[in-house]
């Protein structure tokens, strides 16, 4: 499995969902609103999910390995960094010797 490409659709401030994200996998897979949550000691990764018949949240897509399921989560969360960071650098102006 390779992550082709991982964007940040949408982050949130207020609540324990941070950011919907979309990922490629090996250019020729999209897999659509994965939640990044805070949780009580770290983010972390949740598949899309529906409610079934008897109310109980199931995972539409999901890794089905652990290994595979720590590469998507890594990979997702270092990508939210990066784009958290990227925001708070803009919201702090430009950096010396960039034209603002």
């Amino acid at each position: 499995m390779t992550i082709t490409d991982i964007r940040i659709r949408k982050t949130y401030t207020d609540t324990r969902l941070k950011a919907l994200v979309s990922v490629t996998i090996d250019g020729d897979l999209a897999v659509h609103d994965i939640k990044v949550i805070e949780g009580p000691e770290r983010l972390f990764v949740a598949m899309p999910s529906r409610k079934d018949e008897n109310g109980t949240f199931r995972d539409i897509a999901h890794p089905i390995t652990s290994d595979a399921r720590r590469v998507l989560e890594d990979a997702i969360l270092a990508q939210y960094a990066q784009y958290m960071e990227g925001i708070a650098a803009r919201e702090n102006g430009p950096l010396p010797g960039e034209e603002g």
